[in-house]
């Protein structure tokens, strides 16, 4: 099928390095073996197709939500399509939404009427899907954590480039205001020199554990509504996931296993670290990442590989460093926040970063001066240059639904060809701290990054 060649593109830009190749050069020459339809020139006016792959219960969630968000405002969407490989979960899906349904992806791609996808999918399929339908004239929104895979995050940002499409990661977070308005602050200058972000996200509960519930009659040798094609979830034949028989639990919990997900490291820190680079003056990729953590109490055995306690540290070639803790077995949150010399701001002071706040607050960091009078007082830290006084000061933050302002950003850029809010680099960045941490974790070693040359090294990269 056409989108075999598609897949294609991450051999290809390998194979360049080799003949002296540029990149530009090597992107054009693949773009022009394998041209597709650009997607139609969607005006003010139009309402925009969507397709959804994969219906369970982020895509089923994702789907409702672009659903109402058309139906609220004028007819601005509609879901037309939907593909998932459990036969349930599709034929709801689509008895939903009145969409057509698919059980292969690539069928739906080849469907001309759709302009835009929605992927949510386990993560081992994001990069190959969210390719593939660009390739196909497809926008896309891409669930977090984007990709799974620090490769796959550089043959996105490159496909985003060669085929001039829109794609949005999914983390609506970064679309509510409280993370712009931190940004605002800092570049006026708040807090000053930046030295650390924290941030936490902690649960305690058998779902938040993503111990979900299994369905029993489902799988590959189910009747009906019952089918499951597993060969297809798991990806095998085009090595993103190595091929196993029927394991219920792998399917319906994917979250535990290191072969579909990176556990707290993608599924919940993503959620954390994008919306910090939104507040930091730039994107930015670490220099130095380490983690820690373990299976402290869910201790299953088998079933589960991923740890239920994780911690994370990373620094950056600017001068800052970000900490970030998780449990899944405590639900006590730590702060979001961003120290810097002159002051700190605190985004979320619940430590949800998934649930908006009336206000985030700036306090200016202060010393105790003597005056000539032989008393104390307080003066801020920078003295009569710092202009924003002693007390803490509270910014209001928009109340604008996340979900709702993030979906609006996307087809808003759909329409206009700006850059979401999550755009296709930012989300880069974001991944690359996550699965460095996974690694640094699994192998027990620091990480660094070479950010030329796309890949984690064990030594750090001489300036």
């Amino acid at each position: 099928m056409s989108s075999e060649n598609d897949s294609n593109r991450r051999q290809f830009l390998k194979s360049v390095g080799a003949t002296g190749i540029t990149l530009g050069a090597a992107q054009s020459a693949f773009a022009a073996r394998t041209a597709k339809s650009s997607g139609r020139v969607i005006g003010a006016n139009d309402r925009i197709n969507i397709g959804v792959i994969g219906c369970g219960g982020r895509g089923r969630s994702d789907a409702n939500d672009f659903a109402r968000f058309g139906e609220e405002h004028n007819n601005s969407c509609q879901i037309v399509a939907v593909c998932d490989v459990y036969e349930k979960r599709k034929r709801a899906a689509a008895e939903r939404h009145k969409a057509k349904p698919y059980s292969d992806y690539r069928e739906l791609l080849n469907n001309s009427d759709i302009d835009a996808v929605v992927v949510a999918t386990p993560d081992h399929w994001h990069a190959r899907m969210a390719m593939d339908a660009m390739d196909h004239g497809k926008d896309v929104y891409l669930e977090k954590p984007m990709v799974h895979t620090n490769e796959e995050a550089r043959d996105l940002v490159n496909t985003v480039k060669e085929t001039k499409r829109i794609l949005q990661v999914g983390s609506q977070t970064t679309s509510a205001d409280m993370w712009w308005k931190a940004k605002k602050a800092i570049a006026d200058g708040m807090i000053g020199q930046m030295i650390e972000s924290q941030g936490s996200y902690h649960r305690n509960s058998l779902e938040g554990e993503w111990n979900y519930p299994i369905d029993a009659n489902a799988g590959p040798e189910g009747k009906g509504e019952d089918y499951i094609d597993w060969n297809m979830w798991l990806g095998h034949q085009y090595k993103l996931a190595p091929k196993r028989a029927w394991d219920a639990d792998r399917f319906f919990r994917f979250r535990k296993y290191w072969d579909y997900s990176l556990g707290i490291a993608s599924d919940l820190f993503y959620h954390v670290i994008a919306p910090l680079n939104i507040c930091w003056d730039e994107p930015q990729f670490p220099v130095k990442v380490m983690a820690t953590g373990g299976i402290y109490v869910f201790k299953e055995g088998p079933k589960r590989e991923v740890p239920d306690t994780f911690h994370l540290l990373a620094e950056y070639a600017k001068g800052h460093s970000l900490v970030l803790s998780s449990s899944m077995a405590n639900s006590r949150h730590i702060p979001g926040l961003i120290r810097g010399h002159e002051g700190t701001v605190e985004m979320v002071s619940h430590g949800q970063f998934e649930r908006m706040v009336p206000f985030i607050t700036v306090t200016p960091e202060t010393r105790r001066v003597r005056g000539s009078d032989g008393q104390y007082a307080l003066e801020p830290i920078k003295g009569s240059e710092y202009k924003y006084g002693i007390k803490p000061i509270e910014i209001p933050v928009d109340q604008k639904d996340m979900m709702t302002a993030h979906i609006d950003n996307f087809l808003t850029c759909m329409r206009t060809r700006e850059k979401p809010h999550l755009d296709v680099e930012t989300g880069a960045k974001a991944v690359v701290v996550i699965n460095l941490a996974a690694q640094s974790y699994r192998e027990g070693k620091t990480m660094y990054w070479d950010a030329k040359n796309w890949k984690a090294v064990d030594k750090p990269i001489k300036a």
